[in-house]
């Protein structure tokens, strides 16, 4: 694995937003470079390749394992999910309605195993970025190498596989930022592949006819079928989130109600009791239980690019802000460290965390968005990579 200093494409701008990625060079925000960031990569070798897809599949496996005994034992007051879920989640986890994807995060540095960072399994972004835009990256850059990348064709091929299971048309709802509407009408794109008729809408525009006992569209037609680019937690928190637990087997809503056990940080001291010492794993606790870590990360339990995390090394804590996010918290102990040379600043350093994307149940592909520090938020930069 190594991080390479390269010469941007020219017109790599135009490139980039004719492909879709329209947010790539956010302004006004702080970032000291692009979102899209060109001007290096990372290549590595098909047995590191290897090694992160079987990383992938193994971890997907045992998040399932670790959502059954969470089902099992009734652990779900230490995920703060609510009582009043808890009948929608189990008979979502039964029945198996349509789940399309995820996105492990880990930290990797090509020596040792992947560490399983966390798991977006609910509403994962940077989706475009990982699936299309470096792929035409390489074709243009790279010709004769690959890339750790079918995450177009799995998408495709996962819409048709539930096309059956969905009312016509599939909404497809976020809220009105670049970011989720970049992500939002790439998947509709491939939902449209895949020959499933697609209807784009924004979370508030979701209406409750109380005389029906059913939710729908702005021209008042009922909703059968919708993905939802917006957390379990917060709709639940919705004035009409009881409607949607009351409705639950009337809709298809995806990703299903059972996602909240594996996007939730509890999760990942779950899995460190099931998995004691698993070389994918970092020790990981629920704050104020039996933890002896010195240098750890603290995450609040339903926190989000990297808001309200607290990064304790040595003793010298360093916090973050800029979210909502507070109460119960998990522990983990840190990541072997990731540190690239920066190409653009000497004696920088750059910080990257790989996006294992999970389609079907399986491991096709990569991103990596890296950072000037250890954590990862909103403003670190996504960069390609190939291999080969």
């Amino acid at each position: 694995m190594e991080r390479l200093a390269i010469t941007p494409r020219d017109h790599w701008e135009d490139k980039v937003a004719t492909a879709g990625l329209v947010y790539y060079s956010p302004s006004g925000e702080g970032m000291d470079r692009p979102y899209w960031d060109e001007s290096a990569c990372y290549r590595f070798t098909s047995p590191e390749i290897d090694t992160l897809e079987a990383a992938g599949n193994a971890l997907q496996e045992m998040c399932l394992a670790a959502a059954q005994h969470i089902i099992d034992k009734k652990r779900y007051a230490e995920l703060e999910i609510p009582a009043a879920a808890i009948p929608a989640i189990e008979w979502a986890w039964e029945n198996e309605p349509p789940a399309i994807y995820g996105r492990f995060d880990v930290a990797y540095n090509g020596n040792g195993p992947p560490k399983l960072l966390e798991y977006n399994a609910d509403t994962p972004t940077s989706l475009l970025e990982a699936a299309v835009i470096q792929w035409a990256w390489l074709e243009e850059q790279h010709p004769n190498a690959d890339q750790f990348n079918s995450i177009h064709e799995k998408l495709i091929a996962k819409w048709r596989d539930v096309a059956s299971h969905l009312s016509k048309p599939v909404y497809f709802a976020g809220l009105d930022n670049a970011e989720d509407q970049l992500t939002l009408a790439y998947l509709r794109d491939t939902a449209e592949q895949a020959g499933l008729p697609t209807q784009p809408m924004l979370m508030d525009e979701i209406g409750w006819n109380a005389d029906r006992q059913a939710f729908v569209d702005p021209d008042e037609r009922q909703i059968f079928s919708i993905f939802k680019l917006y957390p379990w937690e917060m709709m639940l928190q919705e004035e009409f989130g009881t409607a949607a637990l009351e409705t639950y087997k009337d809709m298809r809503w995806i990703e299903p109600i059972w996602k909240m056990l594996l996007s939730n940080k509890g999760l990942l001291p779950i899995l460190w009791e099931l998995y004691p010492g698993h070389e994918l794993l970092l020790e990981s606790y629920f704050e104020g239980r039996n933890s002896s870590l010195r240098n750890y990360i603290r995450k609040p339990l339903h926190s989000r690019e990297g808001a309200n995390i607290t990064l304790v090394r040595d003793g010298v804590a360093v916090e973050t802000t800029g979210g909502p996010y507070a109460g119960p918290a998990i522990v983990q102990a840190l990541a072997p460290e990731a540190s690239f040379a920066d190409n653009l600043r000497s004696g920088a350093s750059r910080h990257p965390v790989i996006g294992l994307w999970m389609i079907d149940q399986e491991c096709c592909g990569m991103g990596i968005r890296e950072s000037s520090g250890p954590i990862t938020d909103n403003l670190s930069s996504f960069v390609p990579h190939y291999f080969g």
